[in-house]
């Protein structure tokens, strides 16, 4: 029997055997790679959630501390603050006109508030940390629009601090509320009244008084709008003068409108409404978002006492005012009062650099300055105001000086003088404009370094008028007969009796064309524009302060205290640098009033009180400027502003 071979069947299953195992290796290779990527798979899913883990856990840790904070928050919240032991507010009043000057010396001095006083003191409160705000009672100050300025730019310092200012008002007009737009709240009591009946000129004319009289004014000018001499020669404005006054009305109405939108809270539409409306009660104005409050000084304190969560509020009335020691008795008391009244002027004599401020207030005249009929507003005098230049100049520690002016002008010659003094002045002088710095009040100016003004400040004016009252007529009614013996064809140029003959009128007209051709060249140099630009700008037309910013005709726009700033800088001085002021012209103490310079030999003018005090407003600021314009108008050429201009 043939045996069988096993071999290839053994090689088949081997075969077999192989494949099997190559399968089974292969499928397991393939299952540990599915293993492996599973696995893969699963790690990160594995880190993902225990992220997510931590991140939940920390969710929850915020949650927790936030519902802690809340309810520590409410827990201090349910818990009363601590009131303040005592809570001390300034308070001031801004009632008089705040006359500018160097201030008052003595007794007196100390019993006048200046705008300078008054500046000083809200400077000092917002300095003061024991002061935590500011209460102004306003009440119908007499100032000008410049002035106003000055003291709401002092108010934005004082806020600027931190601290709140508050108005009180109780019948509030233009200038009152302005002021109290600057604060942070302006309160009036239920029968408080608003009046803000946008902006009036008004001029007052005489030619049909002195026609009734039968004096005649005869005056010549130059320059179409030069209207100084309009209310003695006509009946109304003249159409250039009145288009210029138009036009300087409409400036200060928007600026109205512009402080009022800005302030309150408030559309430019619904102030002009506001305005429109004019006079209202407290209520409606507080219905417009005119005011902030309704409420008596009683039921303000008590609000001001939550708000600054006291039981204890106190005003610190008068606040920055120098105690005055009023008791004269016993031996010494005699001592007392006489060093009390010599204590002279504010000026400061301390050691170290200084500024210089010369206030140039009033209407301008050649010899000394002096108050007017009633003690009130001053008439600068050129000679004073020189000797306070040379005084200014010749001082060591002056580093320079600034020319404070609020002035309608006046002299030609005067306003000439002192122009030439200030530039034969080394040093840096920097011209600071008030409520008007006008016709002489602007010719002084030229001759400074850099011109500030306020943005309404009345300024410009650059013109001439010359001119004389003739009172043949009122002669003639009163029986008066004049007999005249003269020599010379102009003889008769400064009678009081008769007007100007052609010769006469000839040589005036040729003195003011001379006047008037130096005063358009000197302010064209110094404005750096040539003479025919600045004539346009010329013949008498007034501006505000905006206006000449925007004509040339000033540099900046700016408070005194920007002044102050500016001639520290033009000086050298650094802007943080702390200097003293030196105010000129010095005032004399009461000893030298009454007693003179004890020089050996004066003449002392006696004027004798005629118990004027007690008229109305008005009469005497018509009998006041009578009084400056018969000074005045004794010099043959004057540079004087058009009319009396007061803007209501």
């Amino acid at each position: 029997m043939k045996s069988l071979d096993l071999k290839p069947w053994t090689n088949l299953l081997a075969l077999a055997l192989v494949a099997v195992l190559a399968t089974s290796t292969a499928t397991f290779a393939d299952d540990t790679k599915g293993a492996d990527k599973d696995a893969k798979a699963k790690e990160p899913a594995s880190a993902s959630d225990d992220k997510e883990k931590e991140s939940e856990k920390q969710e929850k840790e915020k949650a927790k501390d936030a519902k802690l904070a809340k309810e520590k928050v409410e827990a201090k919240a349910d818990k009363p603050a601590k009131k303040a032991a005592k809570v001390r507010l300034a308070q001031l009043n801004i009632t008089s006109s705040l006359p500018e000057g160097p201030g008052g010396a003595g007794l007196f001095g100390e019993l006048q508030v200046d705008l300078r006083s008054l500046l000083d003191r809200i400077e000092r409160a917002s300095k003061d940390d024991t002061i935590q705000g500011l209460v102004l009672k306003i009440e119908n100050p007499s100032i000008g629009r410049g002035t106003m300025n000055e003291v709401r730019e002092a108010i934005k310092r004082f806020r600027a601090g931190g601290k709140k200012v508050y108005a009180e008002l109780d019948m509030a007009m233009p200038t009152d509320y302005l002021i109290a737009t600057a604060c942070d709240e302006i309160v009036m009591p239920e029968s408080g009244t608003l009046v803000l009946p946008g902006v009036s000129m008004e001029g007052m004319f005489y030619k049909g008084l002195l026609d009734k009289l039968g004096v005649e004014a005869d005056f010549v000018h130059m320059g179409e709008a030069k209207g100084a001499a309009e209310p003695y020669t006509r009946e109304s404005f003249s159409k250039a003068v009145k288009a210029n006054l138009s036009a300087m009305t409409d400036d200060m109405y928007e600026q109205m409108v512009e402080t009022v939108a800005f302030e309150r809270p408030i559309t430019r539409k619904e102030a002009i409404a506001a305005i429109d409306e004019g006079l209202m009660t407290a209520t409606k104005a507080k219905e417009l978002g005119l005011i902030d409050r309704v409420a008596y000084s009683t039921e303000l304190k008590q609000t001001l006492g939550k708000a600054y969560n006291t039981d204890k509020l106190v005003y610190v009335q008068n606040y920055g005012k120098k105690a005055i020691d009023t008791d004269f008795s016993g031996p010494t008391g005699l001592l007392k009062f006489i060093k009390l009244m010599s204590t002279g002027s504010k000026t400061s004599t301390a050691s170290g650099k200084k500024i210089a401020v010369v206030y140039a207030v009033g209407a301008i005249t050649t010899g000394k300055s002096e108050p007017d009929l009633f003690g009130e507003t001053s008439v600068m005098g050129s000679t004073t105001i020189i000797e306070a230049l040379r005084d200014a100049a010749a001082d060591d520690d002056v580093a320079a000086i600034v020319l404070r002016i609020n002035s309608p002008g006046g002299s030609a010659i005067a306003s000439d003088l002192m122009w030439n003094e200030i530039e034969a002045i080394d040093k840096p002088i920097v011209a600071s404009m008030g409520d008007v710095a006008a016709s002489g009040g602007y010719y002084i100016a030229m001759g400074t370094d850099k011109i500030f003004a306020e943005p309404t400040t009345i300024t410009g004016s650059i013109g001439v008028v010359g001119g004389k009252m003739a009172l043949r007529g009122l002669y003639d009614k009163l029986g008066i007969s004049i007999d005249t013996i003269s020599r010379g064809a102009n003889a008769g140029v400064f009678s009081s009796t008769n007007k100007f003959t052609a010769g006469e009128r000839k040589v005036i007209q040729g003195t003011m064309e001379e006047t008037y051709e130096q005063f358009t060249s000197k302010a064209a140099e110094g404005r750096d524009m040539p003479v025919e630009q600045l004539k346009k700008l010329a013949g008498g037309k007034v501006y505000s302060g905006r206006q000449a910013k925007a004509n040339g005709l000033i540099d900046e726009l700016g408070t005194l205290d920007d002044a102050i700033a500016e001639a520290k800088k033009l000086a050298g001085i650094d802007a943080d640098a702390d200097v003293k002021l030196k105010t000129l012209p010095k005032t004399p103490d009461l000893m030298e009033s009454l007693f003179g310079d004890n020089s050996s030999e004066q003449e002392v003018e006696v004027k004798v009180d005629l118990g004027l005090g007690n008229l109305h407003p008005e009469l005497k600021k018509l009998m006041s400027r009578a009084q400056i314009l018969q000074r005045v108008f004794q010099e043959p050429v004057v540079l004087m502003m058009p009319f009396h201009l007061e803007v209501k």
